[in-house]
């Protein structure tokens, strides 16, 4: 047995510092995190977006090779989760293997690579909304106010207790699963536009830029990760955070496969890519009213807006929890570090996460952007380069960790193997990411930067936290 080391909030912060709270189960887990993924969002948006940059129509086995980074990224990640405990997630791994001053800097790095992530699909929700409202009569609405109406929603959502927006996730995740595995069903049985070619697989389909096609294969994992987050509030987590985890990433990994495999071969194989570049934004929609009408293709439609706003939700959710540690342990406002009274939810922090989503919307809208090249592409760009940071600082970490105490061989190999692929999939992200921001090398520079230079805050700021910010112990 190791030494028992008590660095929980409640130990060595002041008096007072509360715990969430919470009854979760491995089903409402995670359905949250998937939920994060968006489902639908992601084979709507990124899967031809992907294919159209890329010319490839090998996105298929991308998400595959992601998964499979991430069950090794996962199987590290749980490896240490019996000797780290804590709502904050990244910083609490971070911190043990790489010192209190990376573990703070991570957490506050976590905290804008989530928000990034909540902007950006807030304000493609709103031009989903926009687009359904007019399909049905309705009149042309500025994007920015629908947006304001989706933030509200979540706000009103988050400040509540977990168990309510795990209800919430739920229904609209068996929704948007429901509608795409009718989709896809529907093209395989009817072979295709052209017949199953398995173009996807083969050298013709993996040829092109497979970098690319990661790239948007990982972002789709993004919120996968967040599993631990959840801790406090769920029942038994050293049994239902491990299996949570490993449910989610393998769920996950297997629907995007086979949907994005479905609809390539929905729109002809190989030819899929010329589709996807002619329309990336209707790609999914138009293939729902090719092969379920026009009622498909408005349900399609109904649920991708369901999937973006329960992503936004969730990503709140960790956004909120994030500066809910933070502010326990000093280093943001102690108020954060307030747990409501009546909903054992961290109401002050998700307060202040929309007054800030709001405030940053409004100076987006206002500088006239446009809500999807120009706020959905470059947020959620620079948020997956920061969280890519903080997947390889954790499985690093890990590392470190299980070397000082020997005795987990495999453990450390599981880690140096996520690592490696992380770094990889790090390079391949900094390196594309001048397409993900519309092709501006200054913006990509600008943005590429900023994380490096967040995280630096935050490890000067970690001498203001009060003693360390994650909870050990020993086996």
């Amino acid at each position: 047995m190791s030494e028992v080391v008590d660095d929980r909030p409640g130990s060595d912060a002041p008096p007072g510092s509360e715990k969430l709270r919470g009854n979760l189960g491995i089903p409402a887990i995670v359905l949250m995190v998937v939920a994060a993924a968006a489902p639908l969002s992601t084979i709507g948006g990124n899967v031809p977006i992907g294919m159209a940059l890329g010319d490839t129509t090998g996105i298929p086995v991308a998400f595959v090779v992601a998964g499979v980074i991430f069950l090794l990224f996962s199987a590290s990640f749980v490896a240490m989760s019996k000797y780290v405990t804590d709502a904050g997630a990244f910083y609490a791994y971070i911190q043990r293997g790489l010192g209190r001053a990376a573990g703070t800097g991570a957490a506050v790095l976590a905290l804008p690579a989530y928000m990034c992530t909540l902007l950006g699909v807030s304000a493609y929700d709103g031009v989903i909304l926009g687009g359904l409202i007019e399909r049905f009569g309705g009149p042309q609405i500025p994007w920015w106010i629908l947006t304001a109406l989706v933030l509200a929603a979540v706000a009103w959502l988050g400040y509540r207790d977990i168990d309510l927006s795990a209800k919430v996730l739920g229904v609209f995740l068996v929704s948007e699963v429901a509608i795409l595995v009718v989709l896809d069903l529907v093209i395989v049985l009817r072979g295709g536009e052209q017949g199953i070619t398995g173009d996807s697989f083969t050298p013709q389909g993996l040829a092109g830029g497979v970098g690319i096609a990661l790239l948007y294969a990982l972002w789709g994992f993004v919120g996968v990760e967040a599993t631990s987050v959840f801790r406090d509030e769920a029942k038994d987590p050293d049994r239902t955070v491990p299996r949570a985890t490993y449910w989610a990433v393998g769920i996950v990994a297997s629907f995007y496969a086979f949907s994005s495999w479905a609809l390539i071969e929905g729109n002809g194989g190989h030819d899929a890519i010329q589709v996807a570049k002619d329309d990336p934004d209707n790609f999914m929609v138009n293939t729902a009213q090719q092969y379920l009408g026009m009622l498909g293709r408005d349900l399609t439609t109904l649920f991708w807006f369901v999937s973006v706003f329960a992503c936004a939700l969730a990503f709140h959710n960790i956004t909120a929890r994030y500066a809910f540690v933070l502010g326990q342990n000093n280093v943001f406002p102690k108020q954060l570090g307030k747990v409501h009274h009546r909903f054992g939810a961290p109401s002050n922090a998700s307060l202040a996460v929309t007054v800030a989503s709001f405030v940053i919307m409004a100076i987006l809208a206002g500088l006239g952007l446009d809500p999807v090249l120009q706020i959905f592409g470059p947020l959620g760009g620079v948020g997956v380069l920061a969280l890519a940071i903080l997947w390889l600082l954790t499985t690093i970490s890990v590392v470190i960790f299980f070397r000082r105490r020997g005795g987990a061989t495999r453990i450390v190999v599981l880690a140096s193997a996520a690592t490696l692929a992380l770094g990889a999939g790090l390079v391949l992200i900094v390196s594309n990411l001048p397409l993900v921001v519309g092709g501006s090398p200054t913006l990509a520079v600008i943005l590429g930067i900023a994380p490096v230079v967040v995280f630096g805050i935050g490890m000067v700021l970690s001498r203001r936290a009060t003693g360390t910010l994650s909870e050990a112990k020993s086996e």
